[in-house]
């Protein structure tokens, strides 16, 4: 006879959290997982992206030594998949159909992909509920086409749509199409560009990205932006890109000067037999909750001082 003892179960959710610190009620920030990799131009795969993130979160320490503290006390739980459609658009609108119902009830939404193409969806929700909010893209690629393989929803003109919605910063980029630079060049200053080969020899490109953006910021990080070093787990990799104390500084850049409203993690594809960038991808998702949900840096509260994983 099965046991009812909850000692016996571990959590299949988001770093394992126990079931009182991920109930929805309660919870402050809500992780959903969109799996969906239709228009994938290179290597596919992403679809797995999300469970793979969440499998390795599941070995996370949760007591960050950075801030001495437990970022698990907000409560974040875990969602069930949107269903994939093969359609790229409907897609998009099942994301901010679905973000727009966390938002409604007050949640911290992150996104994880799956491919970037989902990202608009999010950033429309987001676009309702903070109309002068601006996008933060962090990627290796300036998805700036208006459309890819006849589809304006591809995951090659994320950015393109996204920018149609609200002011846009680009960082990281190091593989753009002619066509992309000069529509950047023509958008009278609505989408702005900072270039990988301009960042590796100093990070003073940090502040002029957070001047460069207005007081309420939303997120979307392609892990492509990652130098494949240290994340070859993509589907369209890329040489030269950020290290994993860079991106925490420039994250916690951002989190100090801006209110991040959301933000979304995509394009995790996994490796067969190497899980380190799965477990790099569920870490950042980890860090960045804490960074950008918790009053940080600074936070004084008894709460937040919790430490340790779970019991």
């Amino acid at each position: 006879m099965a046991t009812k003892n909850p000692h016996f179960y571990i959590p299949f959710n988001f770093g394992a959290i126990p079931h009182e610190l991920a109930d929805y009620d309660k919870a402050k920030v809500a992780i959903l997982p969109v799996p969906y990799d239709a228009t994938t131009t290179y290597q596919p795969g992403t679809r797995n992206g999300p469970r793979a993130l969440i499998e390795a979160s599941r070995c996370l320490e949760f007591y960050d030594e950075e801030t001495e503290r437990s970022f698990t006390w907000i409560g974040v739980c875990t969602l069930d998949e949107v269903e994939a459609v093969d359609d790229a658009e409907r897609m998009a609108g099942r994301v901010y159909e679905a973000v727009k119902v966390l938002l409604d009830g007050n949640k911290k939404v992150v996104v994880i992909g799956g491919e970037h193409s989902i990202s608009s969806g999010s950033v429309k929700a987001h676009k309702e509920k903070y109309p002068d909010m601006a996008v933060l893209h962090i990627d290796a690629h300036a998805d700036m086409r208006h459309e890819l393989a006849g589809n304006r929803f591809n995951h090659g003109c994320v950015a393109r749509r996204i920018s149609e919605m609200c002011p846009l910063v680009s960082v990281g980029v190091r593989s753009i199409a002619e066509e992309e630079m000069e529509h950047i060049r023509s958008s009278n200053g609505k989408i702005r560009i900072f270039f990988a080969k301009d960042m590796h020899d100093s990070n003073s490109w940090m502040d002029a990205v957070v001047k460069s953006l207005g007081e309420n910021v939303y997120i979307t990080i392609d892990l492509d932006a990652f130098d494949i070093s240290i994340m070859p787990s993509v589907g369209t990799p890329q040489p030269g890109g950020l290290l994993w104390y860079q991106m925490l500084e420039f994250m916690k850049k951002i989190a100090t000067a801006k209110n991040v409203v959301g933000f979304d993690v995509t394009e995790l594809m996994p490796i067969p037999g190497n899980n380190a960038p799965n477990v790099l991808a569920a870490k950042l998702v980890y860090k960045l909750i804490g960074y950008f949900f918790t009053s940080f840096p600074g936070s004084s509260s008894s709460a937040a001082a919790q430490g340790g994983k779970k019991a």
